[in-house]
This record gives C-alpha cells, sequence and structure tokens, in this order.
C-alpha cells in the first residue's frame, strides 16, 4: 500500500475545507454585527438590574459559542488554505492574499477588544459611549467588503 501524503489528501478536500472555511467566516461575521449591538442594549439598561444580568449572559454565549470558536475555525481552514495555495512558498501573484491575512488579523484584533470591552461592560464599566459602540458596529462590514474583493477580484 502506498502512502498518502498530507498534501494529496488535502488537495482531495480543498473544497471542503474552503466550504467550512466560508461557513465559519459567516458565523463569525454575523456575531461579531451583533456584539456590539448587544453593548449597546446592555449600556442602555439600568446598571443592576436583571435586564442587565440577561444582555451579560446573552454577550457570554454570544461570545463563547459562536464568535470565539468561529474565529478558531476560520484561522485554522484559512492558513490550511493559503497553504494550499503556495503562501508559504512564496507562490508569485499573492499580494492580495497578503492583504486579507492583514485585514484578519486587523479584525481579529477589533474581536479581542469587544471581548474585553464585554468584560467591562460585566464589570459595570461603561467607558465607551452608544454612539461610538454604533460607529465600532460597522467595522467588521467593511472589513468584510474589502476581503470580499480582495479574494474576488484579487487586484495583485
Amino acid at each position: 500500500m502506498t502512502p498518502v501524503s498530507l498534501g494529496a489528501v488535502l488537495a482531495l478536500t480543498y473544497e471542503w475545507i474552503k466550504a467550512g472555511h466560508v461557513i465559519f467566516v459567516i458565523f463569525w461575521i454575523a456575531g461579531l454585527f451583533m456584539l456590539p449591538r448587544y453593548y449597546i442594549y446592555h449600556q442602555e439598561s439600568p446598571p443592576g438590574s436583571a435586564e442587565e444580568k440577561r444582555w451579560i449572559d446573552r454577550e457570554r454565549k454570544l461570545r463563547n459559542i459562536i464568535i470565539t470558536p468561529s474565529m478558531i475555525l476560520v484561522w485554522v481552514f484559512g492558513l490550511i488554505l493559503a497553504w494550499q495555495l503556495g503562501l508559504f512558498a512564496g507562490s508569485p501573484g499573492l499580494g492580495w492574499l497578503h492583504l486579507k491575512i492583514a485585514l484578519v488579523f486587523g479584525l481579529s484584533g477589533y474581536h479581542g477588544y469587544m471581548v474585553r470591552y464585554g468584560k467591562k461592560l460585566a464589570r459595570g464599566e461603561r467607558p465607551v459611549s452608544g454612539k461610538a459602540l454604533r460607529i465600532m458596529n460597522e467595522v467588521p462590514g467593511i472589513v468584510t467588503a474589502l476581503i470580499v474583493i480582495l479574494v474576488i477580484v484579487k487586484p495583485f
């Protein structure tokens, strides 16, 4: 029996890996759209109220069950796809992928900031205004649009 290389296995499963990547991107971005909105509602609830406790629980579940696991799977599947495309072998014509990865790093930083902000809210701190949260709510949409353009158009 001939041994099968990891590269051969990944080549056979490439479309499935790509599908998993896209699925978890959708989950992650949907969660990042929801989280700042949850924080806005949380901030508008009376401190110490039952309503505030419900928002804290909802935020925790959204972060721990949907957003963070999805981000991890996006990275895992994405790095496998990048490897398949030759990113780590120095293949030419992948400037679009370098920028995409940089944007995903930025989105991951945004994710981390929002998680930290939620923990501050749970402690009763409210350092950012509702208006600022509404503006921050636009970040995932803008970054997602840029990433989609890079992946589809591959401008460089």
